[in-house]
Parts: structure tokens; sequence; C-alpha cells
């Protein structure tokens, strides 16, 4: 399972995982592949430095990448405070009459107000992009298009490579024109931000529009060795996987229950590949996030129409954090794919790496012996 990518990141092999966990990024790394840190979740930069440190240590001098969240169109910026006021009341009351109809308690350690995730920011992905250079990071993505030029200047500068979603093969070329150097073509089966078009036929329509002037990874429903044959197969250079990863043993955020799960990952080993749905209530931006009760009311006659980027996010966050703190996986607000449906076990990132590679490898004697007869 070698490809170009393979020599130019120094990895084994061409498995670039996104996760918002430090644990998953640098066990992934540590397994072969390169794992990608979500920058999002910090708002503050001292707690994005302690964490890189923290896998500067714990990569055994592997590779690792950070992602960062640039929308193309830059939100309303400010502090938490002058943010926070452009929410409309009848939100806030909606999210609280949800939460209370929905029997959710109150955090445990309740104190100051959840501020939200601010690193939906322009201002504060700008500093996440500034810590991460003081790092041997090798690569620095953009969840959400291509980020500005100055910062592709920047990071380029640094000798960092610069990789970018896209949904169409119009985005793609127009992220090679700004300066990305890789693409990420994400299908409609992803989790998170994803466009309109699946999988089988988005990558290699990238593909053929960019005609060599960048790599692709695939991505968008890939949870198995066989998937990664196909994403190769149909041209990409490697894979870009989240979601399968957010059922691996390493994973650490949110409370744990009495089996040692998160209600995340007891909500995510419950469910079917139908048990997704794509929305935008999670961050103001279409979604592809896990169905629960939470989402159904959101659905339900007389809800709210979700608020743009960030103001969705600062919305709902405290909600979700009293969420992932319940005991109740009927409620829970999580981005995950399609690929949910195969996320039934709880496993070593490891060992989840080892048996996409084993997965490939049969693939492809299967299709040596079809094209041998």
């Amino acid at each position: 399972m070698r490809t170009e990518l393979c020599d130019r990141f120094g990895i084994e092999y061409p498995i670039f995982v996104f996760t918002p966990s430090e644990k998953v990024a640098a066990a992934v790394s540590r397994a072969g592949g390169l794992g990608v840190l979500g920058c999002v979740r910090f708002n503050d930069a001292e707690d994005l430095e302690n964490v890189l440190c923290w896998m500067d240590e714990n990569t055994d001098g592997k590779p690792y990448g950070v992602d960062v969240v640039m929308p193309a169109k830059v939100p309303t910026e400010g502090s938490a405070v002058d943010i926070d006021k452009l929410i409309p009341q009848t939100h806030r009351d909606f999210v609280d009459k949800t939460l209370a109809d929905l029997g959710v308690p109150p955090l445990s350690d309740d104190g100051d107000r959840n501020e939200g995730v601010l690193g939906w920011l322009h201002s504060v992905a700008r500093s996440h992009v500034d810590v991460a250079l003081k790092h041997p990071i090798k690569l620095i993505a953009n969840a959400l298009g291509s980020p500005p030029k100055d910062v592709i200047d920047q990071v380029h500068a640094a000798g960092v490579p610069v990789a970018a979603l896209a949904g169409s093969a119009k985005h793609a070329l127009r992220h090679v024109e700004n300066g990305v150097d890789i693409v990420v073509a994400q299908g409609h089966e992803a989790g998170g931000h994803t466009g309109e078009i699946g999988s089988m036929v988005l990558w290699p329509e990238i593909v053929d529009a960019l005609d060599g002037k960048a790599p692709v990874l695939a991505a968008g429903g890939i949870g198995t060795g066989r998937q990664v044959a196909a994403a190769l197969a149909l041209g990409a250079q490697g894979v870009w996987m989240g979601s399968a990863f957010l059922t691996a043993a390493e994973y650490d955020l949110g409370v744990r229950l009495e089996s040692g799960r998160s209600v995340v990952q007891e909500a995510m080993l419950k469910a079917t590949s139908a048990d997704t749905v794509r929305r935008r209530i999670y961050t103001g931006k279409p979604a592809r996030l896990l169905k629960s009760r939470w989402t159904d009311a959101w659905d339900a006659e007389g809800a709210p129409e979700p608020l743009p980027m960030p103001l969705q996010n600062i919305l709902v966050s405290g909600a979700h954090q009293r969420m992932s703190e319940s005991s109740d996986p009927s409620t829970v607000a999580m981005p995950v794919g399609q690929i949910v449906g195969r996320m039934n076990e709880i496993r070593p990132v490891a060992d989840i790496v080892a048996e996409l590679v084993e997965g490939f490898e049969s693939a492809s004697q299967r299709l040596n012996t079809i094209r041998e007869g």
C-alpha cells in the first residue's frame, strides 16, 4: 500500500486520519499512518501548545499534522461576549427547552458559562497555525476548503504542505490554483462538513480534473481495507479517514460510562449506516451527524432555523457538553459518517490500521486473481 505520499511524508501507509483526540492522532502516527489533530476545539492557544508538546513527546519521532477550520467566507468576528449578543433569545429558549425535554442534566461542574468553540473564527484559526508552526508538524489541513493565500504562503515558508477538503472538482481546481498541495476529495457519505456528491463519483472526478497537478486523498465512507483499495484504484494517492477512529480504544474525549466507553461511543456502537443525518445544526454549515433525539428535535415543527457559522456552534456548544457528560446515548450530538454502521467494537488504533492493511492486501490479491483469469 505504498504511494508517492508515503515517501513524501515518511510514513509506512498512505492513511491520513483526522481526529480531535491527540491520543488517537499519536497512535495513528506510531502505527505507520499520519495522525492529523483537529484544532477547532482549542479556544486558547496555550492549550493547543500544551497538546502539541505532548504530541512531540508521544509520536516516537513519527510525523503528524494538524487540521484547522477556516471557512472561505470569513464569519462574524469578535470576543465571545460580543458574538454571544448576536444569538437570538428564541434560539436560546429552544435549546433550553429541548435539553429539559430530553432530560439532559446540567454539567457536573457548572461554573462559568460555556463560551462555545471559537476555533471557527478566522482569528482563532490563524493563532492555531502560528502555534502549530512552532512544532515539527508535517501537514496543515483546512477542513472547510482552501485557506487564505497569506496563510498558505506562511505555511509554505515554513516548509509545510497544505491540504484542503473539496466536495466538487470545481472546488478542487480552485484549491490548487490558490496553492494547496494536496486535495482531500470528500464524498457525501463522510462525517462532518460534506457536499452532495457521493465518493465513488467524486474521487475519480477530482483525480481527472486535477490531472496530476496535485495528489488526491479519498475521503467519505472509508472504514475497510477493501474501500482503501477502491480509492487507490480510482486514482487517489491515499485515504483520509475520521469516523472509523471514533471508536478507537485510545479515544479519550467525553465522560466514560461504567462500560469504559464514552456515551458517544455507546451511541455509535448501536448505530447502522442509516442512522445519520446531514444538517446545519452543529456548526451552521451542512454536516453529517449521528441521528438522535437531539437532531429529531431540530427537525420537528416549530424548531428555529440554524444560525450561520460561528453563531450556531456557540449556541449549542454548552448543550453538546451536557449531552456528552450524560449517560443517555439517545441524545448525543456528534459528527460521524455513514461508515458508523461498521463501527461495532472498540479496538486499539494499531489493530484498526493493521486490519486496513490486511483488507487492502486481500482485495488486491482478489483483483489479481480475477485479472489473471
